[in-house]
């Protein structure tokens, strides 16, 4: 699994640094939304390098909630900014598994 959570971390870290260049070059309708997009993949790029370096159970399970969340509230969100195409709860549906992801880390580093 380890090697799944490090290459979702480059395709989070690089997807962000496109994203923000897309951002500067979007109009101002889709700008706010790509920048966020943005930020929440370079955020969640470290959190999930972190997770595949560490060995604690829990980890995968949180590292596959960021993943799945982050997949589907960035795909829902850019289709909105690009295409104008809402696909209903999907972003909020991805937001609260980046949520629960990052609630079940916390729980995890209780866990023995």
């Amino acid at each position: 699994m380890q090697r799944l959570w490090i290459s979702a971390a480059g395709l989070f870290g690089a997807a962000a640094v496109v994203l923000s260049a897309l951002a500067a070059h979007a109009d101002l309708a889709a700008r706010g939304m790509v920048q966020n997009v943005a930020m929440i993949l370079g955020w969640h790029a470290p959190a999930l390098l972190a997770l595949a370096l560490w060995n604690r159970r829990g980890g995968d399970a949180a590292a596959a909630l960021l993943l799945a969340g982050g997949v589907l509230f960035s795909g829902a969100v850019l289709l909105r900014a690009f295409a104008d195409v809402s696909l209903g709860p999907v972003a909020p549906i991805g937001g609260f598994l980046m949520i629960a992801g990052w609630l079940w880390l916390a729980l995890a580093a209780w866990r023995r």
